[in-house]
């Protein structure tokens, strides 16, 4: 699909110069997630990677553990002002004895590119239970290592720099070499995408990996780096009191404003190499 990007008028203002260009912009479409046929959320995501964004939102909301859990996942009918497919409605079949989302905890509204637990029924189920235990993984990085993450991530971008709006997230290795990059409109979909490809190419629980994001560092990103077995979560920004809290509840390592050779460490030091 060649959507990533669009082209749109804009006056470009440089003093007392005026002039008209065409501008390339991320495109932000609704992606609507079906489970066996029934809806289950709908996110606004930069269209690309939707397999891998949607494994990821599954694993992150605690449906499947493991791509054998999916059975197939395929774009439903939808059609645009042109009659084309818009490849915006994707339906996942479950295989057989892996049980469907509970009703209960359905998202309820759209999620945004900002926001990615905004519809969920209440806080309490946010809290999803993982299958995998980052507390017990031996994980060590150096603080070397961590400070070049953010200028290699923003390296990696080649959207970005098409249109400067795009986040970004990725995996790497203790050597601090990066393993899998995807960019989106929202974070919380960037972070999906990765973590969806890892899970399809079987490498969950993502032990003695670094997430690292490119902007803040949410709740919910801490969230889906525990459900997926990541042991240490890197972001260039601030994280939220909750993260913190959600962190030290399940042994996470976090760390936030993480630029050059400056970063604060809010939990698990043990596994920084000073």
């Amino acid at each position: 699909m060649g959507r990533v990007t669009g082209r749109r008028p804009v006056i470009r203002v440089n003093g007392s110069e005026q002039t008209r260009r065409p501008d390339t912009l991320v495109a932000e479409e609704p992606l609507e997630i079906r489970v066996g046929g029934q809806p289950y959320a709908v996110t606004m995501r930069t269209p690309g990677d939707d397999v891998d964004l949607v494994h990821g939102f599954l694993l992150s909301e605690g449906v499947i553990t493991s791509a054998s859990q999916v059975a197939g996942a395929r774009y439903c009918t939808g059609t645009g002002p042109d009659g084309q497919n818009t490849y915006n409605v994707l339906d996942v079949a479950l295989a057989d004895g892996v049980a469907p989302p509970s009703p209960d905890i359905a998202r309820n509204v759209y999620t945004t590119s900002s926001c990615g637990i905004c519809g969920k029924a209440s806080i309490d189920a946010v809290r999803t239970q993982s299958a995998f235990s980052v507390a017990e993984d031996p994980f060590r990085i150096g603080v070397d290592v961590l400070a070049k993450l953010p200028d290699r991530l923003r390296a990696a971008q080649r959207v970005f720099d098409r249109t400067g709006g795009l986040h970004a997230a990725a995996l790497a290795g203790a050597d601090g070499e990066l393993i899998e990059v995807r960019e989106d409109v929202g974070r919380h979909n960037a972070v999906d995408k990765v973590l969806g490809s890892a899970l399809r190419a079987g490498s969950t629980p993502a032990t003695g990996r670094v997430l690292m994001v490119s902007g803040r560092a949410s709740f919910e990103l801490v969230q889906k780096a525990v459900m997926a077995g990541v042991p240490a979560l890197a972001a260039v920004s601030a994280p939220s009191t909750l993260a913190v809290d959600l962190a030290v509840e399940a042994g996470l390592t976090l760390v936030g404003f993480l630029r050059g050779e400056t970063m604060n460490v809010y939990t698990g030091e043990q596994r920084l190499v000073f």
